[in-house]
């Protein structure tokens, strides 16, 4: 059995997947399709680059990690379905994209979460001398948040299934409270930037990093807040999990599945969330490398 996954090429979280897949289940991984008994689409947005003779003459796995329904009309609507004629299994990250999903199509769906590497990520417990590193306040509280929140068509729109507009509204209440300190990574936070000006709420941004840097500059945050409307994952809850960062979120894709009841909160009572790390830990654990896989490699023996 071989399984090809196909590129998302944009630097994004899919394209670690593709490689921590490879790199771990070599027996399995295929970088020629024509070898290939499955073709993973991992990113269904660039599924078209690979061919038509291909879908039909394979089996074909798409990977569909959360539905936005506000942007599910025209071309995506349509690009959804051309792509579903070729799809025999899909498998989605959360029961909420699960949800989405049976929603759209009658095929068969399976729903677990993707891996996650403790290499990657894992607790540092003495902060200090990466608060030095990477010029933050050790007498502030640090905020952070880790991923993009402007649409890429414009620079300037706040991507709202994001939820950036919202992250500022809870900053600004706790900044009321504490003296507070900014960290962003990533790109396209052009949108909260302006904002964090506007209100002069201090901050530093990193826009790209690389793993080792990311997983400490986790390390040096009090709170992450996930303020997403929409999501598949994210992978930040692992991640956080992992590197036992206080974590509150939206009840958003994994949350519940990996999050305190505590730590999960709206809106109205964002101030009465709390994190609560070594659950977190214990519950992210489990999808660690090479556990994580498991169920993976169980779907693909279904499929065939």
């Amino acid at each position: 059995m071989k399984i090809f996954i196909n590129d998302a090429k944009e630097d994004w979280i899919v394209d670690r997947f593709k490689k921590e897949f490879s790199e771990n289940n070599p027996i399995l991984f295929t970088d020629d399709i024509n070898d290939a008994d499955i073709i993973w689409i991992i990113s269904p947005w660039s599924w078209k680059n690979v061919s038509k003779k291909h879908l039909k003459e394979k089996k074909v796995l798409c990977t569909v990690h959360h539905v936005d329904f506000d942007k599910f009309v025209g071309k995506e609507k349509r690009n959804f379905y051309r792509l579903d004629k070729f799809v025999n299994v899909y498998h989605t990250i959360s029961d909420k994209s699960f949800e989405q999903l049976v929603s759209l199509t009658t095929k068969k769906i399976y729903n677990f979460p993707f891996w996650v590497n403790s290499k990657l990520w894992f607790h540092i417990p003495e902060s200090t001398n990466l608060k030095l590193k990477y010029k933050i306040p050790e007498d502030r509280y640090v905020l952070g948040s880790f991923q993009r929140d402007t649409e890429g068509k414009d620079g300037v729109s706040p991507k709202l299934s994001k939820g950036p507009d919202r992250f500022i509204q809870i900053i600004r209440k706790i900044a009321k409270k504490r003296e507070i300190f900014v960290l962003l990574t990533g790109y396209r936070r052009q949108y909260i930037i302006k904002l964090l000006e506007k209100y002069k709420i201090e901050y530093i941004y990193y826009e790209k990093v690389s793993f080792e840097e990311l997983n400490e500059l986790y390390n040096c945050l009090d709170l992450y807040i996930v303020s997403s409307r929409v999501e598949g994952g994210p992978q930040s809850i692992f991640e956080c999990g992992l590197s036992k960062t206080p974590i509150i979120s939206t009840d958003v894709g994994i949350a519940k599945k990996i999050l305190a009841t505590e730590s999960i909160f709206d809106m109205e009572n964002f101030e009465n969330a709390k994190a609560n790390v070594e659950f977190a830990y214990q519950n992210s654990v489990i999808y660690d490398i090479p556990k994580g896989f498991e169920k993976f490699n169980k779907m693909f023996k279904d499929i065939l």
